[in-house]
């Protein structure tokens, strides 16, 4: 049924149906209302769920870890300096291949302190083992949660998973989603079945210490993880599609790439002001297109050199930086086209929160047409 809801309620709501038993979270902005809602279900019955109130967000990722290794599907939220604060945990979690799912309402990092939107805090952890999906808008935003579930408990996965949505931008704006049944998610999403779970029983360890002999085996089993994560988010999409009528058959979209010379590449929100901006270029004869990154863990290298191959030029629009170097997508995808002769430009942009326009797309093409990119764009100039 098709609701104007709050990105932070759709998220929520769709939680619900997800039919977690355990769920820990702590407070902060911009994450906050969908941890307030599901504490109100839990409240008023609607989930039969443990909702575990923490003093930090290290207590409430370490909660999510124990009741996952128990043998419960588990849940939570954070953002930005919350999210930093689990970083130890979030290895832990990965390394003792946990099917976390957890929500970022993407908020940039301090100092300075700023509660703005951009995409820093999750890809500061992107080596740390989840896997990382994107959302262009609070639909989006709904589904991934559906689809990240059936993915990080697949047997042959076994991995957690961030579903990133930007702050602000669409954790508190009101737009249409489709909400499904609880029938129709059951439909999609079976119960948690644990490979393993710690029985007194039948007792076994986890996360133990690991000696150098086989240390490094541990990290290739994850990674070997992450490159199945591949094909089971294909299959899981597919099925998604399938059910419930919208695409997400792959991890990458294109937007009018076909016969496009200069192509955008971007994740997130930004996707939306990027697609009427190729509107308005295409309709002013620019031949332009974008390229959505939806899964970013696993990157989709190969699927990014396919959906490319034929365009001269590629702008990629960074809402990170790697100090010291370039954004993280950037230097991704330029590792994805090495030797394909194909110009790939990076653009650092909205940092902290600031607006990216129409206009500024269209004048970041205008940059990479002429070669000139690698950059911080919308630098105020009176502070240099």
């Amino acid at each position: 049924m098709m609701e104007i809801m709050e990105g932070s309620h759709a998220v929520a709501e769709i939680v619900k149906y997800c039919r977690p038993q355990v769920i820990a979270a702590y407070p902060i902005t911009p994450q906050t209302h969908i941890v307030e809602a599901l504490a109100q279900m839990v409240a008023n019955c609607e989930i039969d769920a443990e909702y575990i109130t923490v003093e930090s967000e290290f207590s409430a990722l370490s909660a999510c870890l124990g009741a996952s290794a128990a043998g419960s599907r588990v849940y939570s939220a954070t953002t930005s300096q919350g999210l930093a604060l689990m970083f130890e945990v979030c290895f832990n979690v990965a390394g003792m291949r946990q099917p976390v799912v957890m929500s970022i309402a993407n908020r940039s990092l301090g100092a300075p302190l700023s509660i703005w939107n951009d995409q820093q805090d999750s890809i500061s952890l992107r080596d740390s083992g989840w896997i990382q999906l994107y959302a262009e808008d609070n639909q989006e935003a709904a589904d991934l949660h559906l689809i990240a579930y059936r993915v990080c408990e697949d047997h042959s996965v076994l991995l957690p998973a961030f579903v990133c949505f930007d702050g602000f931008i669409l954790s508190h704006t009101y737009e249409p989603v489709d909400m499904p049944t609880q029938e129709e998610v059951d439909g999609y999403l079976p119960p948690f079945v644990p490979y393993q779970r710690l029985d007194a029983k039948d007792p076994l360890s986890m996360g133990m210490y690991a000696t150098p002999e086989y240390y490094m085996e541990f990290r290739y089993e994850i990674d070997r993880a992450m490159q199945r994560a591949k094909q089971v988010l294909v299959r899981a999409g597919t099925e998604f599609s399938e059910q419930f009528g919208r695409d997400y058959t792959g991890l990458v979209e294109g937007y009018r790439l076909d016969g496009a010379d200069t192509a955008l590449v971007a994740m997130g929100s930004i996707c939306g002001t990027v697609k009427d901006a190729v509107d308005e270029m295409r309709d002013a004869g620019k031949k332009v297109g974008l390229l959505k990154i939806r899964t970013f863990r696993p990157f989709p290298a190969p699927e990014i050199a396919d959906a490319l191959r034929d365009v001269g030029t590629v702008a990629v629009l960074d809402k990170n930086i790697s100090l010291g170097n370039s954004g993280a997508v950037g230097t991704e995808v330029k590792a994805a086209l090495y030797g394909s002769g194909i110009r790939v430009l990076d653009y650092i942009i909205g940092l902290g929160g600031r607006d990216v326009r129409k206009e500024d797309i269209a004048k970041i093409v205008d940059l990479a047409e002429k070669g000139e990119g690698d950059m911080f764009y919308g630098l105020r100039t009176e502070v240099l």
